[in-house]
């Protein structure tokens, strides 16, 4: 029994086997935590459709007009035709609409001529369907925009918004039939024959992303977001599309590509709304009239919601979580499978760690850069991504970054490597500085990642060298390579462009769960890159009684480097920090009746609420969540987006944000004394 106890100095006897109990359940508790085995979409039996309900799409005795519409036909006695063919009632009914060109009319036709797609299309008369799926889109858009109308439309009328819902589902029926026939896609032509009426459609790209950039086309509507909490879209009119985005041949993160494409992961997705106008007639009088001419747009929601239509300020029918959600389920992103391979295996993460981005590059917003923890992946901010992103002041203004390194190196060397990322991405996408937003970068990061983003904002001067040597750095015996790793890592200046710092579950004063039972599983468990266990020996080697005891090069793995009786944590805390910066903290508590509260000290459960609070902040909370899951939590969501927030009216004022004149606005460039 002996062997289970150990004497403290005080000499009170504590159960050795304690601490290897917590730290497995610990691990226990990450590992299940992070392993997510979900699917992030389900495929649809049948597609999404706002008029299933209404038109009976799905009932044994095929599709039907509305109650309303019915009624209008027995009016024209038209009604007769219901059990007849389409070609019939739709003749008729034209010539109602050319007589009595009114909204009910309009409408009532757009109804009729979809619900004869539909039957078309059942038929297997794939000509005929898109022929009635484009006379529908017509007359609905008619009866939304045609300014003789005007005067007769009502917003607040239900069949109003059933036009809407019409315009958009014809559409989709129409994209469908013409994707099968590859005609989707941007610089397309094709016509669209009704039997009064041909129409000329031109498909257009409009979007950040390029046209050959668009590979293929997923529909929204065919698919369920599962892996997400929230379902974020806007409502209006437009086909919401899911676009794959084409990858390029090239090593997306081989450093020596200088372009916007090594950002990309493969297959990301953006989303778009596809939205058909309608153009003014070309006729001459006294002439036929000609085909109306129609441009199928491609819209990227994430610029704008809104579009200008007809005079109009029209809202979009989108959809941002869906597009995300799709990317997200390729089996390469699963989280854990990254987040493992990132911390047991950090060589083989670095033929794809560095910065990406799940939206086209936009110089005119800020970047907001996610940084994650131990254990983890970028993965891990989707859900505060997915919500911060549906707020429309946040997406017109912010574009998000997230940032992928291997979890099981020190922490301030996964610092460095951010620190050269930011470097080049900057040469790369704005050399000549000219992105006033690229001089606005905020930073969040979780866990250990807040502490790879704050070192992004304090000067070392020498004291983190100090740290390892009393000698002089140039006397150190070190390959150029050695010598160039170890300076760009112990000798830094903050990053001029990062202007706020949000740090989320962070160890500042280091963690408990970096105690002798995970350090030791850490040594056994985690492959460090050759090139740094080498270098360590061979340091030691080359340099005899230069080194401290206990210095940050005897520091190999990040559960190391977490410790709290790690000599780098005072050093961080007392470096000077960027006066142009700006912090604020978010904290986690749990509940210390619950049985993972009983077994921890107060805090999240990792990081003791000591170690995360701090003092010299701009602002801070509390938030009732474990570690793992602070960041979800709608109250980190709502913090985060009012900093976002904040750092935006503060720009737009003008006020100055620095102790240092600036430019007006937003326009803020690197930091200058007068």
């Amino acid at each position: 029994m002996q062997s289970l106890f150990k004497a403290t100095t005080s000499g009170v006897l504590v159960i050795g086997s304690f601490r290897w109990c917590r730290a497995a359940i610990l691990i226990l508790y990450l590992l299940l935590g992070g392993c997510t085995s979900l699917n992030w979409v389900a495929v649809r039996k049948v597609p999404r459709n706002p008029l299933e309900q209404p038109l009976r799409l799905l009932s044994r005795t095929g599709p039907r007009p509305t109650g309303r519409t019915t009624q209008l036909l027995r009016r024209y006695d038209l009604d007769r035709h219901l059990n007849g063919g389409s070609d019939k009632l739709l003749a008729e009914m034209q010539q109602v609409l050319s007589q009595e060109p009114t909204t009910e009319n309009y409408y009532a036709y757009a109804e009729l001529s979809y619900i004869a797609g539909k039957k078309a299309q059942d038929r297997g008369e794939i000509g005929h369907a898109l022929d009635f799926y484009g006379t529908s889109v017509a007359h609905s858009y008619f009866y939304l925009f045609d300014e003789s109308l005007g005067r007769y439309r009502n917003a607040y009328d239900p069949q109003f918004r059933r036009a809407c819902d019409i315009y958009n589902g014809a559409l989709e029926e129409t994209l469908r039939l013409i994707q099968e026939e590859g005609h989707l896609r941007p610089g397309y032509s094709y016509r669209v024959h009704t039997p009064h009426l041909n129409f000329d459609v031109s498909v257009v790209a409009r979007g950040k992303w390029k046209p050959d950039e668009l590979e293929k086309f997923e529909f929204v509507s065919d698919y369920k977001v599962t892996g997400l909490t929230n379902h974020h879209r806007t409502y209006g009119l437009g086909v919401p599309l899911i676009a794959v985005r084409q990858s390029k041949d090239s090593d997306a993160h081989d450093t020596r590509v200088n372009s916007v494409e090594r950002y990309y992961p493969s297959g990301v997705t953006f989303p778009v709304t596809a939205l058909l106008k309608v153009l003014p007639s070309r006729r001459v009088p006294g002439t036929r009239e000609m085909p109306r001419s129609c441009v199928l747009e491609l819209l990227d929601p994430l610029q704008s919601t809104d579009v200008q239509l007809a005079g109009h300020v029209v809202p979009l029918e989108s959809d941002f979580s869906t597009p995300l959600a799709y990317f997200l389920d390729n089996p390469q992103f699963r989280d854990q499978n990254l987040a493992t391979l990132g911390l047991l295996n950090s060589e083989k993460l670095y033929n794809i760690r560095g910065l990406y981005m799940l939206e086209s590059y936009d110089a005119g917003k800020i970047p907001v850069l996610m940084v994650h923890g131990l254990w983890s992946s970028p993965v891990t901010w989707m859900e505060m991504f997915n919500d911060l992103r549906a707020s429309r002041d946040i997406r017109d203004a912010y574009q998000f970054w997230f940032y992928l390194y291997p979890s099981g190196q020190p922490f301030w060397i996964s610092a460095a490597q951010l620190r050269r990322d930011l470097k080049h991405i900057r040469e790369v996408l704005d050399p000549r500085h000219r992105s006033a937003a690229m001089d606005q970068i905020v930073l969040v990061g979780h866990s250990m990642g807040g502490l790879v983003s704050k070192l992004q904002t304090v000067s070392s001067g020498d004291v983190f060298w100090k740290t390892v040597s009393e000698r002089p750095f140039n006397q150190l015996r070190a390959t150029d390579e050695v010598r160039r790793e170890l300076a760009e890592t112990l000798f830094f200046e903050p990053n001029p462009s990062v202007r706020r710092v949000i740090t989320i579950a962070t160890p500042h004063r280091g963690s408990e769960f970096s105690n002798s039972a995970t350090r030791w599983l850490g040594h056994k468990l985690i492959a460090l890159p050759n090139l740094l266990a080498k270098a360590n020996g061979r340091l030691r080697r080359e340099n005899p009684n230069y080194f401290r005891d206990d210095n940050l090069l005897d520091i190999t793995t990040s559960i190391d480097s977490l410790a709290a009786d790690s000599p780098i944590f005072p050093v961080v805390l007392e470096s000077p920090k960027a006066p142009w910066v700006h912090y604020h903290n978010i904290v986690g508590k749990i509940d210390p009746s619950g049985w993972f509260g009983k077994i921890s000290n107060e805090g999240d459960g990792v990081v003791d609420l000591s170690s995360a609070r701090l003092q010299y902040i701009e602002s801070e909370i509390v938030v009732p969540a474990d570690h793992l899951n602070v960041h979800r939590h709608p109250r980190s969501v709502l913090e985060v987006r009012r900093i976002l927030r904040e750092h935006l009216n503060g720009l737009r004022a003008g006020r100055a944000y620095l102790p240092y004149p600036v430019r007006p606005a937003w326009h803020v460039g690197k930091p200058t004394k007068p």
